[in-house]
């Protein structure tokens, strides 16, 4: 079976072409074709261009504020409260973390929460900015109530992804990026457009019982009703510890929503009565400079040796290999930077129906 696939610059320009047409800046629409791109060329094609769809579609049902820039509301020499205008989430998690970097740079730390955004696409985009300074990064967002409480049936909570990255010195970066959630919930998406089944225990059905549908599960969360949802980290229950992943998905809802003034639990909606609804969704960024707690050049040493230990731990029986977080991503990047991005097909039937639509060129590989 043929596979699509284009070179990431190409994906890139297309993307940011795209929302060009859509009224954004030039910067402003590259950082939303960055982020999604980057996330596709990562492996993580939940994130990836396959969501270009929802910002179009945001835009012009007017939830998304294209050309609004983000305001620093509130300002001290170590945090900032930035309003982001209900403007593209992106860009403003940009500024976020840019505000967070600086203010780390002059303190030691540096943290800034966004309110009145919009959904920033991969979380561990704005952690990694920190590396260029040789600090650690920590990147969070709430969602769209689309994960149950546990012993919960419906939808209350968001995905609300949790990124931390520390510096290294010849080992690869450790980057941790993951939702609080089983899933995150572009993995259905992903899982739909593909037209396959999900493994039992990633979500419930209406009724609260596990299923496999996931065209059902998305359909219950999408149509404003909140029934059923995804599962918190750590499954169904307590056995196996999704009160844990409750917990952190809460923990996270408190530091983006709860703190910086911006919108939390059901209150977070796209649409509501049927009609277009500004999210107000909220984001936290933090900046911590290790050269305050110790030499940088040792930290980053210790980083390597760390991580060093961790993969030539003694392996469990019939594995080859243990990784460390962000290891896998870094190869997958390796791969498709070499080789292209892989595209599904309602992907690229997307694609192809804004190229036509905007007359901009999309260029695919070809195969051979």
């Amino acid at each position: 079976m043929s596979e699509t696939r284009i070179h990431h610059e190409d994906l890139r320009i297309f993307a940011q072409q795209v929302i060009m047409k859509m009224g954004a800046s030039e910067e402003d629409a590259f950082y939303v074709a960055d982020n999604l791109v980057t996330s596709n060329l990562r492996g993580i094609d939940s994130h990836g261009v396959g969501r270009l769809k929802r910002y179009v579609e945001g835009i012009r049902t007017g939830y998304i504020l294209p050309q609004a820039k983000p305001l620093v509301v509130r300002n001290s020499p170590v945090i900032a409260n930035i309003n982001a205008m209900n403007g593209l989430g992106q860009p403003s998690g940009v500024f976020g973390m840019k505000v967070a970097i600086e203010k780390c740079l002059g303190a030691g730390v540096g943290i800034a929460t966004v309110f009145d955004s919009n959904h920033y696409g991969f979380a561990g985009y704005y952690a990694m900015m920190a590396l260029e300074h040789d600090l650690i990064g920590i990147s969070m967002t709430n969602s769209e109530p689309l994960v149950v409480p546990t012993f919960s049936r419906n939808a209350m909570i968001g995905t609300n992804p949790i990124a931390f990255v520390a510096p290294t010195k010849t080992e690869r970066t450790w980057v941790m990026d993951l939702a609080t959630s089983v899933v995150p919930s572009g993995k259905l998406e992903v899982y739909d457009r593909k037209g396959q089944s999900i493994p039992l225990g990633w979500a419930t059905d209406e009724t609260g019982k596990s299923t496999e549908n996931p065209s059902q599960v998305l359909k219950n969360l999408y149509r404003g009703l909140g029934e059923g949802g995804i599962f918190p980290l750590g499954g169904e229950g307590e056995l196996h510890g999704g009160h844990k992943g409750y917990g952190l998905a809460t923990m996270v809802d408190i530091l983006c929503g709860v703190i910086s003034g911006g919108n939390y639990l059901r209150d977070l909606k796209f649409f509501k009565e049927g009609k277009p609804s500004h999210p107000r969704i909220g984001h936290f960024f933090m900046a911590l400079d290790p050269s305050y707690f110790i030499d940088i050049d040792s930290f980053k040493t210790r980083m390597d040796d760390m991580i060093v230990r961790l993969k030539n731990a003694e392996r469990a029986e019939g594995q080859g290999r243990i990784f460390v977080h962000g290891e896998k991503e870094f190869e997958e990047q390796d791969l498709r930077e070499e080789k292209g991005i892989p595209l599904d097909e309602r992907t690229v039937e997307s694609l192809t129906e804004f190229s036509r639509e905007f007359s901009i060129d999309l260029k695919f590989i070809e195969s051979n």
